[in-house]
C-alpha cells in the first residue's frame, strides 16, 4: 500500500509540497503547535526527515511555507472571480470570495492571522506574497474610483479599509460568534456600508440635522 508522500510524488513536485502543508495543517488543528515536528510529519505522510529538512529546513521554515500557502491561495480565489461590467459588482464579489475561502479554508486561515504557530514571524518573502493577495480588491477600487462609483483617494487604502471589514466578520463568524443564518447577511450589510462611505454621493440628512436648521420661531413656539 502506497503512502502519502508515494502518491504525491506520481503527480510531481508541487503536489508533493501541497500534501506534506496539507497534513501539517491538519495536526496543527489537531493538536496544536507541538504537533508540528519533522519526524512527526515525516510519519504522517510517509517520508524521511530529510525530505521535509531539504524543503522547508525546519520548523520555523514550514510555518513560513503554511503561511505562504494561505495568502496564495487566497489569491488563487480572488483571481477566479470573473469580471463583471460594473466595478461595485467585481468589489462585491471579491468580498464574498474572500469570506467563502475563509470559511473553507479555516485552518489556513488562523495561520495566516490568528498567530497558531506561536513565535512564527512570516519572512519577507511571505510578507510580499501576503500583499499580492489583495491586489484583485485594489484593482476593483481603483475601477469604482475611475468610473464615479468613489470618491477619488489611494485604491491601495480603501482596499486595506474593505479587507479590515471582511477580516473582522469572517473571524467573529469562524469563531461561531455569527451563526450560519444571519453572518452572510451581516456580511453584506458590512460591506455595502463600507462601499457607501466611500460613495461621492451626501450622506441623507439626519433627523437631528432636520430638527437642528428648524426656525427660533418654529422651536420657541409654544401651543
Amino acid at each position: 500500500m502506497s503512502t502519502l508522500y508515494q502518491d504525491a510524488q506520481r503527480a510531481g513536485q508541487e503536489a508533493v509540497r501541497t500534501a506534506i502543508l496539507d497534513r501539517a495543517i491538519s495536526l496543527l488543528v489537531a493538536e496544536g503547535p507541538a504537533a508540528l515536528t519533522m519526524r512527526r510529519i515525516a510519519t504522517e505522510v510517509g517520508s524521511s526527515t530529510k525530505v521535509l529538512y531539504t524543503m522547508f529546513g525546519g520548523k520555523e521554515g514550514l510555518a513560513d511555507a503554511l503561511y505562504r500557502e494561505g495568502f496564495a491561495r487566497l489569491r488563487r480565489a480572488q483571481e477566479r472571480v470573473p469580471a463583471a461590467a460594473d466595478p461595485l459588482t467585481r468589489l462585491s464579489n471579491l468580498g464574498t470570495a474572500y469570506r467563502e475561502h475563509a470559511l473553507a479554508e479555516p485552518a489556513y486561515y488562523r495561520v495566516m492571522f490568528e498567530q497558531a504557530v506561536p513565535g512564527f514571524r512570516p519572512s519577507a518573502e511571505a510578507l510580499a506574497v501576503a500583499e499580492t493577495a489583495f491586489e484583485a480588491s485594489t484593482a476593483a477600487v481603483t475601477a469604482c474610483i475611475d468610473s464615479g462609483a468613489f470618491r477619488p483617494g489611494d485604491a491601495q487604502e480603501i482596499a486595506k479599509i474593505f479587507w479590515a471589514a471582511s477580516h473582522g466578520a469572517v473571524s467573529l463568524e469562524i469563531a461561531g460568534h455569527f451563526p450560519p443564518d444571519t453572518a452572510a447577511h451581516r456580511y453584506e450589510t458590512l460591506m455595502t456600508a463600507v462601499a457607501q462611505a466611500f460613495s461621492p454621493r451626501p450622506a441623507p440628512a439626519t433627523a437631528t440635522a432636520t430638527a437642528d436648521s428648524a426656525s427660533p420661531t418654529e422651536e420657541g413656539q409654544t401651543s
